[in-house]
């Protein structure tokens, strides 16, 4: 996940230094911009293998309670899209600006540490493209958590969650569909 949400600065550094595959001669037909393509959908593939790994992560659950009224155990729901935006395009300005592909690969390590072991900067934006949304949820025990999902969440009364898989104890990800 750590790799997934910051692997784009990469794919920008590549793509602004104009760093072309070289290709054999049989595709030297290819345009130029068919390597900023590919470039584009290796952290998109690594999006989906995450994703299915992430199947494999413990289960877990904010289901109604079974009290006869179906209440819920989320009190507070916050979309948390756009909270992460000015991080991200943070890395961006930061692949933009690095002059050499050492200082890339020196500043992607510290901000590869940083995010993994804050445990909190899963956003990743190409869960957008494949049509996922980001929550806040704030429990009836007061315990705010951060999910992923492609449901749209509104109402605190309707959430049910059964499917959900543990990233770390603050961090969800909904398996349960729409």
């Amino acid at each position: 996940m750590t790799l997934n949400s910051t692997s784009l600065i990469i794919v920008v550094f590549l793509v602004k230094e104009k760093i072309n595959i070289p290709w054999p001669a049989q595709l030297s037909f290819l345009p130029y911009y068919t390597a900023y393509i590919i470039y584009f959908l290796v952290p998109v593939f690594l999006t989906l293998i995450s994703l299915l790994l992430s199947n494999l992560l413990d289960s877990d659950s904010l289901e109604k309670e079974d009290d006869g009224k179906g209440t819920s155990k989320i009190m507070e729901v916050e979309q948390a899209n756009n909270a992460f935006l000015p991080s991200y395009l943070g890395y961006f300005f930061v692949a933009l600006s690095v002059p050499y592909f050492e200082t890339l690969v020196f500043v992607f390590i510290l901000l590869f540490i940083f995010t993994y072991f804050s445990q909190t900067l899963y956003f990743n934006p190409l869960f957008l493209i494949l049509k996922y949304q980001f929550y806040y949820l704030t429990t009836t025990n007061n315990i705010k958590i951060f999910l992923i999902t492609k449901k749209e969440l509104k109402d605190p009364k309707d959430i049910d969650l059964p499917k959900l898989k543990r990233i770390n104890n603050f961090t969800f990800i909904d398996k349960g569909g729409r």
